[in-house]
């Protein structure tokens, strides 16, 4: 499950009032680039939990045969379209469910809880990208006692760190990666984690209750990462993004 209802209000130089998902890494949207580290993994069935303009992607996987392939197009009377040569497509299965312009996230989960068949399910969100193994945080889950796990990173700082003594400066470290933990935003859960999110408040969180309570009770797991994270929450984090993709040393890509 990939949460795309976001707006990217603070990028919108790069966004132009795209939904956030829908905001360009290299050629395709960072949603993309998402569905392809899972599918690196083994994961092929998708469900996106739409809201801010859900037609621009509903939309996107509709025409996406027609974006990748090769086509000549007769124009007048009957419009037929010809594939010269059709791209090599991922065997996705996509399902695009509209939860709602302003659902929060948890109100999104809910919606799209009837649509579970499995023991487990995976979700992200769709502004953060990694080499993380979500193959082997799976795994980890299903090994464990856990009823969730959440991947834990080290983010760069946004702010150089000062190492002084007295008011000497000791150490310069520009944007040295954090000492704590913090939520990288890639989850694993049992299908019963789903039972923990209220259905009756749309507007609600699932990091706020849901996940509060599988805390308490000593039910989720740290599913350590310490390799390449970065979330695309400004223009800035775009920007850096697209030039690792741009001179080929995207560290996310591993297809």
């Amino acid at each position: 499950m990939i949460l795309c209802g976001g707006q990217g209000t603070r990028i919108r130089e790069a966004s132009e009032k795209l939904p956030k998902p829908m905001i360009n890494i290299g050629e395709q949207p960072i949603l993309w680039h998402i569905m392809k580290l899972y599918g690196h993994h083994g994961f092929r069935r998708f469900v996106l939990c739409l809201g801010y303009k859900a037609w621009d992607i509903k939309q996107y996987f509709l025409r996406f045969e027609e974006m990748m392939s090769d086509l000549k197009v007769h124009v007048g009377g009957d419009t037929e379209t010809e594939y010269l040569e059709r791209t090599t497509l991922d065997d996705w299965e996509v399902q695009l469910i509209d939860t709602g312009l302003d659902a929060g996230t948890g109100g999104r989960l809910a919606a799209v809880g009837p649509l579970l068949t499995g023991d487990y399910f995976m979700l992200t969100y769709g502004d953060g990208l990694g080499n993380v193994d979500v193959g082997r945080q799976l795994k980890t889950l299903a090994a464990s006692d856990y009823l969730g796990m959440v991947t834990g990173v080290h983010p760069t700082s946004r702010y150089g760190e000062l190492g002084v003594s007295g008011d000497k400066v000791t150490n310069f470290a520009e944007k040295p990666p954090s000492d704590g933990w913090v939520s990288g935003g890639f989850f694993a859960f049992r299908r019963e984690f789903i039972d923990y999110v209220p259905t009756d408040e749309p507007d609600h969180f699932f990091e706020q209750t849901p996940v509060q309570a599988i805390t308490h009770e000593g039910r989720l797991g740290l599913f350590e990462h310490t390799g390449f994270w970065m979330g695309m929450d400004t223009f800035r984090e775009y920007t850096t993004l697209n030039d690792l993709w741009a001179t080929g040393d995207a560290p996310w890509k591993l297809w």
